[in-house]
């Protein structure tokens, strides 16, 4: 495979600066100027198309999305995608000045966009988008992935256990998924879910417990294999055109530390390097597929190492860390090159991959991160009907104000964002404690300046099925501990000991983090925000949180707890946010 240019990889770069930049237009697709093929047809390549989305959280109709403001990269990822943010990523891959690609990629001018552009994704919008690539390519030539992460995120999908999102890939097409939050449900719903799944959901590296197998649990009797001991089937060989494929699952590797081990004791998941490569060999000899394809949750840093160490995969198909790549990243191992694709998250991208295959090899390649823009993309009445009975049970809910908002509420990123300074600042003030602690999650969508903050807003930061507050007394000691050992997971030199997340958002404490130090030495000056003393290391102090991943906690859902507290503030305005203060971070560029 030749390595296309940047520019080549942006190659809806063209069409989308033409597209118009207002929202809620009167001149929409269905216009003879504006229709669904002027922004979304791609120039004939090839004979094979893989349509890639990712980490939509259960999203299901458009929403706003900042992209990271922060996304910091060390040792042998500095300066490399991801990790490039706000007007250097913009200047890395020449997109400045095109405000469609701005508002897709970028947090720049992120809320002069949102208001001129309105939300993006919407599974009734990807419909339309899907339905059309798929057709104007060829059925048969085409297949669409999900890259897990789908089945949580919302109320909806919390209160069916998935099953809406289940009916949505349905609806959708979907032909092969993986997963990661999928397994925060309980075991045998999981496996409801996929037998309701019309697409295949794959995974080499979820294993069965010996013991459970052993014990015939009735989990543990539902596995795909017993004899290998693989729960799910490991990889799919699927017929496209005239070309044969192979399509291996990679589940999220470290589930079962990241969460609740107890909704699923009978599986265990693991990076397994060694057994992917000797599954690549095996599907290589025995079924002569002309591509491999990783369909993975792995996060992008992960997926790079993996492309480095296993060899023979054409690409990796990403997802878990949420980043929005507009290009197939080139990673050289000893067999020659693995490109590495991430399609963002929540419904705002779909990977288009164009592979051009010739006598049992990929000649060439076109990629694409297509933006979901909503608003000049209609909705597809079948999905748009579907959406609606779902979402009718629980209208009532989704649709209460709880409150106002001055300032943008969002999520993403490595250090603290607002959504996040306000749950810590709930489980503080209704908790009655000193300080608080917030799990890092990458999930959650934005809310403009101006508007309502309903229950639907608060559910995509909350809603999950371990949602419990608690309140107990720590350590400055132990409090130390527990940053220390989120920003190893986050900051580690090899991104196999990575397990995913940004780091631990925090109320009630400020303190100093250098990314670059050695596990133990990274955070130091912690001090308490009411007063400005330094936390004494053997001194005890009221610690609120939620979602803990071990046994389960004692307090109210934290959902509750946040709407007791927006009750009361009703309006949000000039929020203090409390970040870090970050050391030895000098001209990186995942910074803004």
């Amino acid at each position: 495979m030749s390595k296309l240019s940047r520019r080549e990889f942006v190659y809806m770069m063209a069409v989308l600066g033409a597209a118009p930049v207002f929202a809620n237009s009167h001149t929409r697709m269905t216009d003879t100027t504006n229709k669904l093929e002027d922004y979304y047809k791609l120039k004939p390549f090839g004979n094979a198309r893989f349509l890639h989305m990712t980490d939509s959280h259960a999203q299901l109709l458009p929403v706003y999305f900042r992209e990271p403001s922060v996304n910091l990269g060390f040792h042998g990822n500095y300066g490399k995608p991801p990790h490039i943010v706000g007007d250097k990523l913009l200047d890395y891959y020449g997109i400045k000045g095109n405000k469609r690609l701005e508002y897709a990629y970028s947090c720049v001018n992120f809320e002069k966009h949102a208001k001129a552009m309105g939300r993006t994704g919407g599974f009734a919008q990807i419909k339309t988008v899907v339905d059309y690539l798929r057709d104007s390519f060829g059925k048969d030539k085409t297949l669409l992935l999900d890259g897990g992460d789908t089945w949580q995120g919302s109320w909806t999908a919390l209160q069916t256990r998935g099953k809406d999102m289940v009916g949505a890939m349905n609806l959708l097409g979907v032909d092969v998924a993986v997963g990661h939050w999928e397994f925060t449900y309980k075991a045998q719903e999981v496996l409801d879910n996929v037998k309701m799944l019309d697409a295949e959901f794959i995974a080499q590296n979820v294993m069965v417990k010996e013991d459970a197998l052993m014990d015939e649990t009735e989990v543990a009797m539902q596995a795909y294999d017993e004899d290998s001991g693989h729960a799910f089937k490991p990889y799919t060989i699927r017929k496209m055109g005239n070309a044969r494929v192979a399509v291996i699952g990679q589940a999220f590797p470290y589930t079962t530390i990241a969460n609740p081990q107890r909704f699923i004791p009978d599986w265990t998941f693991g990076i397994n390097d060694d057994a992917m490569q000797e599954l690549v060999d095996e599907v290589r000899e025995s079924e002569k597929p002309d591509a491999v394809i990783v369909l993975s949750h792995n996060g992008y840093d992960t997926d790079k190492k993996m492309a480095e160490v296993v060899t023979g995969v054409d690409f990796i198909m990403g997802g878990h860390t949420h980043d929005g790549v507009p290009e197939a990243y080139p990673v050289k191992n000893e067999g020659g090159t693995t490109y590495v694709c991430n399609a963002g998250s929540n419904g705002k991208f779909l990977n288009v991959l164009d592979l051009d295959i010739q006598n049992g090899k990929i000649k060439d390649f076109k990629f694409t991160l297509l933006p979901i823009f909503s608003d000049i993309i209609d909705e597809d009445p079948k999905m748009k009907k579907y959406i609606e009975d779902v979402r009718a049970p629980f209208k009532k809910d989704l649709d209460r104000v709880i409150a106002t908002t001055e300032d943008t509420l969002f999520r993403r990123g490595n250090f603290n964002g607002s959504w996040d300074q306000i749950i810590c600042d709930a489980l503080v003030d209704v908790k009655d404690a000193e300080i608080s602690l917030s799990p890092g999650f990458r999930w959650g969508t934005s809310v403009m300046p101006g508007q309502d903050i309903t229950f639907d807003d608060l559910a995509t930061q909350t809603a999950m099925t371990y949602p419990e507050t608690y309140r107990r007394a720590m350590t400055g000691t132990q409090l130390k501990e527990i940053l220390e050992d989120v920003a190893d997971n986050l900051f580690h030199e090899d991104p196999f000991y990575q397990q995913g997340g940004d780091m631990v958002r925090t109320g009630g404490i400020s303190y100093k983090i250098n990314p670059t130090a050695k596990m133990g030495n990274r955070i130091s000056d912690i001090v308490l925000t009411r007063n400005g003393k330094p936390l004494q290391a053997n001194k005890e102090y009221q610690v609120s949180g939620w979602s803990t991943v071990g046994a389960k906690s004692p307090g109210e859902p934290v959902w509750e707890t946040v709407e007791t507290y927006l009750q009361s503030v009703k309006h949000v305005k000039n929020l203090k946010v409390d970040t870090p203060d970050i050391v030895g971070i000098k001209g990186n560029p995942g910074i803004v």
